[in-house]
């Protein structure tokens, strides 16, 4: 997928300046809605279709949209959307919209954080990780808890690229590793 990665970074960047005066969470909201439904296997098949023009894919994903929402598209996301379509860009439509959230989120010094857990977090629970993981991590997250029996007991951060694994798990594998070595 480094391929979409490359095409979608210029689109994200674009976006990004476009979006230069307001938060861009509203708009990270519009790509990823955009994305979602470009990314159907029907809506595929029908901006594919090659008597289909642009106007009508732009318009029936705009109409989507706007029924699925409580507001029309922005302009920004309209315009992005036209290009994308007219470009022939609409598969890389959903990692623009993941580039385009890094980057709003970095602007604005958070960033996503998935906590899995054993067992469900409480909310003061939840509030000591991120509390903690925040001063660890330099930056405010946005946390989501994702609960994995698997990993018997602990916790494990996935924040961006960076994976902190305190789970018993982790420690049970490293234990294995470190007696058949």
């Amino acid at each position: 997928m480094a391929e979409l990665a490359t095409i979608a970074r210029p689109y994200a960047e674009a976006l990004m300046k476009a979006s230069a005066n307001g938060d861009g969470r509203a708009l990270a909201r519009e790509i990823n809605a955009l994305a979602r439904i470009a990314g159907t296997p029907e809506m595929r098949q029908f901006a594919d279709n090659p008597k289909v023009s642009v106007d009508q894919v732009v318009e029936v994903l705009t109409s989507v949209v706007n029924a699925s929402s409580d507001g029309a598209l922005s302009p920004a996301a309209g315009n992005l959307l036209r290009m994308v379509v007219e470009n022939g860009r609409l598969p890389a439509l959903g990692e623009i919209a993941r580039q385009f959230e890094a980057l709003v989120q970095d602007r604005s010094g958070t960033a996503r954080a998935v906590v899995e857990s054993a067992f469900p977090l409480d909310d003061a629970q939840l509030a000591d990780v991120v509390q903690t993981m925040e001063r660890r991590f330099g930056r405010r997250l946005d946390a989501t808890v994702e609960v994995r029996p698997e990993l018997i007991g602990g916790v494990r951060i996935v924040v961006g690229d960076e994976v902190l694994d305190t789970s018993i798990q982790a420690r049970l594998a490293q234990m294995k590793a470190a007696l058949t070595a």
